[in-house]
C-alpha cells in the first residue's frame, strides 16, 4: 500500500475523469491520497472531492503564489476550515521566490498565520519552499520557538541544509517525481540522509510526473514510480519502502483514517 500525500484533484486537469483516476491509483497500490488546497476561497471544491471518495482526504490553506489573493485571512479562517473531519492538514503554505506572484513581504505573514493554525489545530503544515531556503529555515526556527507544530517539506527540491533543519525541527520530507529524474542525483543524495521515519512520497499531480511519464500529466497512480526510486536510494525493498512511507503518512496525518 502507498499513500500519495500531495496531489491536486480539484485542478481542471482532472475534471473529466476523477473517478477513473482514483480507480487507477487503487489498481497501482495507491490506496489513499491527500488532495491539497491552494486557496481557502476554493476550499469547498476540495472538500467536495474528499466527500465523494472515501479514500481521499484534504487540506485547507493558501499557497504562497496565491498569498496576494488571500493576504489578510485571519488564523480563525484556517482553523474553521480545518474543522471538516476529512481535513488532515493546513496548507499548502510557504515561500516561493522563484515566481513573482506575491512579494516576500506578502508571503511571510500569510505563511506565519498558517503556522499558527497548524499549531492550534494540531494538524501538520504542508510547506512549499522554492528558492527561499534561508528565509524558510529562519522562519521555521523562529516559529518553533513559539510553540511546536508538525510540518512537511513537500515536493522537496531544496538544498541539504534545509532538509537538515527540517529534520532537526521534527519535520517530514516528502519526495515527488523529481527524485526520479536523471539529473537529480543531488536530491537522491539528500534523500539518503533523511531518517527513514521522516520520509514521505507524493506526486504533486498534475505536475512533475516521474519517469517513465516525465513530460506528461501526472496522477496519483504514478507515486509508485517515485517510491521505487526512493527504495533504491535508501537501500530498502519496494515493499519495505511502501510500508515505511505509509506508516509515516498515518503518523504525520494523524487525523487520516485507514480506509
Amino acid at each position: 500500500m502507498l499513500i500519495d500525500t500531495h496531489c491536486h484533484l480539484d485542478f481542471s486537469d482532472f475534471a473529466e475523469e476523477r473517478e477513473a483516476l482514483v480507480a487507477r491509483a487503487g489498481e497501482a497500490g495507491v490506496k489513499q491520497m491527500v488532495t491539497i488546497s491552494t486557496r481557502v476561497a476554493k476550499f469547498d471544491q476540495v472538500r467536495a472531492i474528499a466527500d465523494t471518495f472515501p479514500n481521499v482526504f484534504c487540506s485547507a490553506g493558501t499557497h504562497p503564489n496565491n498569498a496576494a489573493d488571500e493576504p489578510d485571512l485571519p488564523v480563525e479562517t484556517y482553523v474553521e476550515a480545518a474543522g471538516y473531519g476529512k481535513c488532515v492538514a493546513i496548507g499548502e503554505a510557504g515561500l516561493d521566490y522563484h515566481y513573482d506572484y506575491a512579494s516576500p513581504e506578502v508571503q511571510k505573514p500569510v505563511f506565519r498565520r498558517q503556522i499558527e493554525a497548524a499549531r492550534l489545530t494540531g494538524l501538520p503544515l504542508v510547506i512549499h519552499a522554492r528558492s527561499a531556503d534561508e528565509d524558510m529555515a529562519t522562519i521555521l526556527r523562529e516559529e518553533m520557538g513559539k510553540g511546536a507544530f508538525s510540518f512537511i517539506l513537500h515536493c522537496f527540491s531544496s538544498g541539504a541544509e534545509l532538509a537538515r533543519v527540517g529534520v532537526e525541527l521534527g519535520g517530514y520530507v516528502s519526495f515527488s517525481g523529481i527524485l526520479t529524474f536523471p539529473k537529480s542525483q543531488d536530491l537522491r543524495d539528500i534523500a539518503a540522509t533523511v531518517p527513514h521515519d521522516r520520509l514521505l512520497v507524493e506526486t504533486d499531480a498534475p505536475y512533475l510526473a516521474p519517469k517513465p511519464y516525465r513530460g506528461k500529466r501526472n496522477e496519483p497512480a504514478y507515486v509508485a514510480h517515485t517510491a521505487a526510486v526512493l527504495a533504491e536510494t535508501i537501500g530498502l525493498s519496494v515493499e519495505e519502502t511502501a510500508r515505511l512511507t505509509t506508516e509515516n503518512a498515518f503518523r504525520c496525518f494523524s487525523r487520516m483514517t485507514r480506509v
